[in-house]
């Protein structure tokens, strides 16, 4: 879903929303993939000293394979204070499920699932003029399939989750779908 271009404009503060161009006092990247070939004793230091974890999109369930195949996954209760902050798949790996629509890449377990941090899936990029198919209508089909509760998000959305406590930040389109 994401390119080696895609990567570098996220990083370089070139896309639409510019995460890495916020400010901060210093920006590091990980390669989840390359992270069990280093070692542990190399980069858990650089994620524990880490204020915030941006994570940009792509494939949820691709995403979610490499957390768990590096060890990020398992690092991640141990960061009460670390602050994640999701793009699209980067949001959506964070839940329990993503449903059918948005697997591309299948794991060797096949499935939706995912890291089930929260407890909510996330409907991404409703109403996103270069997906035509994330549409109110598809969300709510979406949704009826997936037993759990959702939401569906525009890019004007955020959803903030402190302590268990759910706060949707919008000044665009959102839906929850309850279970």
């Amino acid at each position: 879903m994401c390119t080696p271009a895609s990567a570098w404009r996220f990083i370089a503060g070139q896309t639409p929303g510019p995460m890495c161009d916020l400010g901060w006092k210093s920006l590091g990247v990980l390669e989840l993939t390359a992270l069990p070939s280093i070692g542990e004793e190399r980069w858990v230091p650089w994620v524990r000293g880490a204020d915030v974890l941006l994570v940009d999109g792509g494939d949820a369930t691709y995403l979610c394979h490499w957390m768990r195949q590096s060890g990020l996954a398992d690092l991640l209760p141990s960061l009460p204070d670390t602050v994640w902050v999701g793009m699209s798949a980067g949001s959506m790996v964070m839940t329990p499920r993503i449903g059918d629509d948005f697997v591309n890449w299948k794991p060797a377990t096949g499935g939706d699932s995912t890291l089930g941090i929260v407890d909510f899936s996330i409907f991404p990029h409703l109403g996103h003029e270069l997906m035509p198919d994330n549409t109110m209508h598809e969300a709510e089909k979406w949704a009826a399939g997936l037993g759990g509760p959702a939401y569906a998000i525009d890019d004007e959305t955020a959803i903030k989750v402190t302590d268990g406590t759910v706060e949707v930040v919008s000044q665009g389109h959102w839906k929850l779908f309850p279970s």
